[in-house]
């Protein structure tokens, strides 16, 4: 099954509207991804404790246009650039192990 690429939009109406008539379609998409298994599924107790999971600062240096591209991607998502970042960085390092 192919996943659904999610446009760029102009305004939250515009996005709202999509969201609502492409809903049968994502919803399709999603049911097969769990069929398939490539969806993951989590509990409240997962998700509970991933939050308690210990963190620690790191300063890194980034370049101003990586910086900016990440903004610009999280913005899109509608979530804080270094949660973007730092989700982006989690998910390369489970891949490259």
């Amino acid at each position: 099954m192919s996943t659904t690429k999610v446009p760029r939009f102009k305004d939250e109406a515009e996005e709202a509207r999509w969201w609502d008539k492409n809903r049968k379609q994502l919803d399709a998409e999603f049911a097969g991804q769990i069929n398939e298994g490539k969806a993951k599924l989590r509990t409240r107790a997962d998700l509970l404790q991933r939050l308690k999971r210990p963190t620690r600062a790191v300063t890194i240096r980034l370049s101003e246009a990586d910086i900016a591209l990440a903004k610009a991607q999280a913005e899109k998502k509608g979530l804080p650039y270094q949660t973007h970042i730092k989700s982006l960085l989690h998910e390369a390092l489970r891949k490259a192990s």
